[in-house]
């Protein structure tokens, strides 16, 4: 049971190329054999022309061919000898080589490849012509290329393509939209249509954001008034408050003065009262 569960937990692969990650699911029972003699031979050769030669993993004998880490020039002669590795190569990065619409048809023959960098190379439309057959092909990265619409409509037999990069190339939103009629699951990079639908909810989305803002910023600013309004009227509260306090004040001293003045008149007309009757 133990070795069972070992052969069904092998997987999942993470492999990193040309700074990219892809994963990769190998079935066990279904990976290829170990590699023969004969490429092994052509594994050292092409190490030794200088391209990278690796394995995807410990327990998988399938590998990826780098030549973009080289500072040679890729010669057809290493393009050919990438058939003697059969059905081992599933990666092949050619990122930045000087290949052109012939040096693809060298590539014709590898039926094995998954992923393929072919970005700033020389290809055009016609190169992709010699990509038809690459049946298992799930990635293709053509950023930096002339392939145009004409030249992504011939990989529409590329029933398992997954991801296709087309930056700086020649391919519009119309070629973008045949592409995903042809291959609804897949995902074209940088898709123009998908961007436009990115862009109208980022400006929902926004306008959204600023009707809110524009919300909140009334709401304080009546809070503000409504404040500033308060507290005008508590000041003149207390003001008017301070004003009749002041003016009662005022009156009762002036009632007192009145008083005391009234007293004081009574007590002078006592007094002559008093002064007439001595007199007497």
């Amino acid at each position: 049971m133990r070795s069972r569960n070992r052969l069904m937990f092998c997987a999942v692969l993470a492999v990193a190329s040309a700074g990219s990650l892809a994963s990769v699911v190998v079935a066990e029972d279904a990976a290829p054999a170990k590699a023969t003699p004969a490429q092994k031979a052509a594994m050292e050769k092409l190490q030794s022309s200088g391209a990278h030669v690796l394995e995807l993993a410990q327990n998988d004998p399938r590998v990826e061919v780098a030549f973009h880490l080289s500072d040679q020039p890729v010669t057809d002669e290493q393009l050919t000898s990438l058939q003697e590795l059969g059905g081992l190569l599933v990666h092949l990065n050619l990122r930045g080589k000087e290949i052109t619409d012939e040096s693809l048809k060298l590539l014709a023959p590898l039926k094995s490849l998954a992923r393929l960098h072919l970005e700033k190379t020389k290809i055009t439309d016609a190169g992709l012509a010699h990509l038809k057959g690459l049946e298992n092909l799930e990635y293709l990265n053509l950023y930096g290329t002339e392939v145009t619409d004409a030249g992504i409509d011939q990989l529409a037999g590329l029933t398992k393509l997954q991801k296709l990069y087309v930056w700086e190339t020649k391919v519009t939103e119309e070629g973008t939209k045949k592409f995903h009629a042809q291959h609804p699951k897949a995902a074209i990079i940088p898709d123009p249509i998908a961007a436009a639908r990115l862009a109208e909810l980022e400006a929902k989305r926004k306008a959204e954001a600023d009707k809110l803002k524009a919300e909140e910023e009334k709401k304080k600013a009546e809070e503000e008034a409504k404040k500033k309004a308060e507290e005008e009227a508590k000041k003149k509260a207390e003001e008017e408050a301070k004003k009749k306090a002041e003016e009662e004040k005022k009156k009762a001293e002036e009632a007192k003065k009145a008083e005391e003045a009234k007293k004081a008149e009574e007590a002078k007309k006592d007094e002559k009262k008093e002064e007439k009757k001595e007199g007497n």
